[in-house]
């Protein structure tokens, strides 16, 4: 796993909405927007499922997932690569329940993405656009 750096995660923590990018087992892709995306620590990201369909059944398949983070708050652009795993039970999830009710107390979790963090790339137009970065 790779951690990202303080400068990353302001970028993260800047964005507000997150495209997902996902593929089934023999490459059908899927992208979908979320908004419970939690940087719970250097390494790891949270996301909470209110809605993913496709996206779940995909990383059921292809446990890697693709996340970008920008917006025009943000300073900087990053598409971050990440292993990921679902719960729908246990502690963590638990808590995830209670971050999304406490954000939007209408929706209901059916289940929490975490994922680690494996590869950083810059996607901000440049020079330096595509470069990876960890």
């Amino acid at each position: 796993m790779v951690k990202l750096t303080a400068d990353m995660m302001e970028i993260f923590k800047a964005a507000k909405y997150f495209p997902l990018a996902t593929a089934s087992r023999d490459g059908n892709p899927n992208v979908v927007p979320v908004g419970s995306v939690y940087l719970i620590d250097p390494e790891t990201i949270w996301i909470g499922n209110q809605f993913m369909n496709s996206s779940i059944k995909n990383v059921q398949e292809n446990p890697r997932v693709c996340l970008y983070a920008y917006g025009p708050e943000t300073k900087g652009c990053l598409k971050v690569k990440a292993d990921v795993t679902v719960h729908s039970s246990g502690p963590d999830y638990e808590k995830m329940k209670d971050m999304v009710k406490a954000r939007r107390p209408e929706l209901v979790c059916r289940s929490l993405l975490v994922l680690k963090i494996t590869e950083v790339y810059n996607c901000k137009s440049g020079a330096d656009s595509g470069k990876r970065m960890l």
